[in-house]
């Protein structure tokens, strides 16, 4: 090697190690990760989260908006490190698939490591863009390979579920419920082990009653069809006169019960009541609803009826009251005493009292 070639090759390494003392690697160099993003989170102007290895700066109010899908977020850079865990948890899920059928309740893992939670059946639509059928979930050590059957510590078990309804239809399925009791999160866990009990087996078995074992997902007299519309209402009839029969694990019926439910659960019923008949978790949330929050011909809604010892028949008289109770129909107030008897007898637990109404 010439001297000139040796001198040139000295002073090219020499750069190269000052730029190693004054540049800092880039792994040094990327700032902790705060606190991860959560979609049931608000946040606000100013405000940061972590998602997907980066930092983000909150520009104004948003909820439910993941980082780097929305100009409200403003990148901050690369993170690592830190003390925040990884999206998720440690969940062992499988990951999810474009393209492949998913029931409501199944977890899978996307493709940023976070874990999703399928609200309402899908062919594979993506859990970031279709958030209405996906929520973000989180899970801490080592699961199961399945889901467990019993999530959330639901008084009903899938088992217990099967065999009140061994002929139910397969449009009512047990992940259905599951999705949907998230949206009425004292239902069946208020007051004690027997009142939650209790409570679980009184509305399954209303709703045995009102579709025939879970059997029926619509009303069958289809005469009645045009008779829900009450075009006296400001916002009509929007689907159509006969759009607006009875649906669901409860029949909900009339627009204006459409438009209420709608309205309470954030979907769009009064335009779209079909949604009731073709998403299992839409069904059972619709159920939840009458059951947690109408009166109906009684005095009290059928959950506080249970809760606060008001009995069975009391539920009997906020679903149907008028058309059963008081002597006017006793063949159908005894169909739903028998299968409540029958659903606390798998629950293990006793009826209690004032069953009649």
């Amino acid at each position: 090697m010439s001297r000139q070639r040796s001198l040139a090759l000295t002073g090219v390494l020499a750069i190269v190690a000052a730029l190693a003392v004054i540049l800092p690697s880039a792994s040094a160099s990327a700032a902790n990760c705060v606190t991860g993003w959560q979609s049931s989170a608000v946040y606000t102007s100013g405000m940061t989260a972590s998602y997907n290895g980066h930092n983000w700066l909150a520009r104004w109010w948003t909820q439910n908006q993941a980082p780097g899908t929305n100009e409200v977020w403003t990148d901050q850079g690369t993170c690592g490190g830190g003390t925040t865990p990884p999206p998720g948890g440690n969940c062992s899920y499988p990951n999810w698939a474009a393209g492949t059928w998913y029931a409501a309740g199944a977890i899978v893992r996307y493709t940023n490591g976070q874990y999703y939670i399928a609200e309402h059946d899908n062919p594979g639509y993506d859990p970031i863009i279709s958030t209405w059928y996906w929520d973000p979930y989180t899970c801490s050590g080592t699961p199961p390979s399945n889901p467990p059957t019993n999530p959330g510590g639901f008084v009903v078990s899938e088992a217990a579920f099967n065999q009140m309804f061994p002929g139910r239809n397969s449009f009512y399925t047990y992940q259905g419920l599951i999705a949907a009791l998230s949206a009425y999160p004292s239902f069946a866990t208020s007051g004690s082990d027997t009142v939650r009990r209790q409570e679980a087996a009184a509305f399954l078995a209303n709703v045995n009653h009102e579709t025939g074992g879970l059997v029926h997902i619509v009303e069958q007299n289809t005469a009645n069809y045009p008779h829900y519309c009450d075009a006296g209402q400001p916002y009509g009839c929007p689907a159509g006169q006969a759009a607006y029969y009875g649906r669901g694990p409860i029949q909900l019926s009339w627009n204006f019960n459409y438009k209420a439910a709608g309205d309470a659960l954030g979907l769009p019923l009064l335009t779209n009541p079909w949604l009731v008949q073709q998403d299992a978790s839409v069904a059972w949330r619709t159920g939840l609803w009458y059951w947690m929050t109408q009166n109906g011909p009684g005095t009290m809604t059928a959950h506080n009826a249970m809760v606060n010892g008001a009995g069975f028949g009391q539920t009997i008289r906020s679903i149907n009251g008028s058309i059963e109770c008081n002597g006017g129909n006793p063949a159908q107030v005894q169909s739903r005493v028998n299968a409540y008897q029958q659903f606390v007898g798998i629950l293990g637990t006793t009826p209690g009292a004032n069953l009649y109404c």
